[in-house]
């Protein structure tokens, strides 16, 4: 990584606590991406992210605000995007996917806590990481009871906008969820000080889309028999997804895309013929969490499609454009992202439908379900997931884990076992 010192230094980062955290990352990179052969030539793109990652765009994001922009720190897939770009903001991902930072959530939390909630409280207040520095407003939902009462601890002295999320999919869940899009509007609109036009909406939904499109076909490219990129390198594509310039991603992405799409064409694979194809569902893999695709993949078995909000959820479904006014626009938004399936929803047998189509799509030979530890709501919905799986006459894997690597031999001797079953 570049030399950042002043910039983190400004930023009020604790450097000695960051230099730690830093000091390892090429390492990671080296064990987990570079190691890997046959990749494609152009995720040097997301490499370049990785390394970068408490560099470039935080630098960007330091540029902007020096130039009168605003940036909101979101820290789930349910945050329309669409509102904070349409009122001339930045909208950015926030840390909370590592065990460096889990000790630091502790000090605030019970230990028996989701390790992502803590890696959130942990990454904020332990200041070593930038975009909770950058950030003016953080932007939460009440899809957990942990994150929503965590939120109350973290918004001190950042202002913390948590938006309602409804609990069903009934026709009146949908229109309250336009509702909390619209207050949202409001308060952008307000710390911003510019408005949502009709125009900026449209373009803003625009963007998105080509996004979500770029994503789609990436994971297009993974459902024939060849299989010409890694999970591994596809996860890590999907967490800089929160983060990186949607323009600028969106064409990287397309990029990536166009060698995939040759090497389909060509026969170019990364595992061998007959490597089992694996679906990951579960619980989101926040950056830097590659802890269960490393296993997998070197354990004998290819991940080929993720069922999570980094995965599918993140990018499945795209807003209707025919909307004309803001409040149009709004309830397309509204129907949107209310098709996100996450386990928050009861019922929620739409997400079992998901899988069970992905699982056709992809040619899935069977599924990981991976929840990290204390997450209640995949938890508990592992256990009707896979008796759907097995009734589906789909085979299922269900894994407890956390950020720590202390189970990482017994999860890969499972895995292994699961691989060698599936034949």
């Amino acid at each position: 990584m570049a030399d950042y010192q002043k910039m983190w230094a400004d930023l009020g980062m604790n450097l000695e606590m960051h230099d730690i955290l830093c000091s390892v990352l090429p390492g990671a990179i080296g064990d987990v991406f570079l190691s890997q052969k046959n990749r494609p030539e152009k995720m040097d793109y997301f490499d370049f992210v990785l390394a970068e990652v408490h560099g470039v765009r935080p630098a960007e994001l330091v540029k902007f605000r020096e130039e009168g922009g605003k940036v909101f720190g979101t820290f789930c897939a349910y945050v329309p995007d669409e509102v904070i770009i349409a009122a001339g903001a930045i909208a950015t991902g926030l840390c909370a996917g590592s065990q460096f930072w889990v000790p630091g959530g502790e000090k605030y939390l019970p230990a028996n806590t989701c390790p992502l909630i803590k890696a959130m409280l942990g990454a904020r207040f332990d200041r070593t990481c930038p975009f909770y520095r950058l950030a003016d407003v953080y932007i939460g939902e009440t899809t957990c009871d942990g994150k929503k009462k965590a939120y109350e601890i973290l918004g001190t002295d950042v202002p913390m906008y948590v938006m309602d999320l409804p609990q069903m999919k009934r026709e009146k869940d949908v229109k309250k969820w336009a509702g909390e899009i619209r207050e949202l509007k409001d308060m952008v609109e307000k710390e911003t000080g510019n408005k949502v036009t009709a125009e900026s909406l449209k373009e803003a939904i625009k963007i998105t889309n080509a996004k979500r499109k770029a994503l789609q076909r990436l994971f297009d490219c993974r459902k024939g028999k060849n299989i010409p990129i890694s999970g591994t390198d596809v996860i890590l594509a999907l967490q800089i997804a929160y983060y990186d310039d949607p323009k600028r991603f969106t064409q990287m992405v397309n990029t990536l895309c166009d060698e995939l799409e040759k090497r389909n064409a060509e026969g170019v694979s990364v595992f061998p013929e007959g490597t089992k194809r694996i679906m990951l569902s579960g619980t989101p893999m926040v950056i830097p969490n590659w802890k269960l695709h490393n296993l997998v993949e070197t354990s004998g078995g290819a991940v080929v499609c993720e069922e999570s909000c980094t995965g599918t959820r993140y990018f499945e479904n795209l807003i209707d454009e025919s909307g004309e006014t803001v409040d149009e626009m709004i309830d397309k938004i509204a129907e949107r992202y209310m098709k996100i399936n996450c386990a928050c929803f009861t019922p929620n047998e739409g997400r079992f439908d998901d899988i069970i189509r992905l699982c056709k799509e992809h040619q899935i030979d069977g599924v990981i379900d991976q929840n990290l530890k204390f997450c209640q709501t995949y938890d508990v919905e592992g256990y009707t997931l896979e008796q759907r799986l097995k009734e589906a006459g789909i085979p299922v894997l269900g894994i407890e884990t956390d950020y720590t690597d202390s189970d990482a031999q017994q999860l890969k001797t499972r895995i292994e076992a699961f691989i060698e079953v599936l034949g």
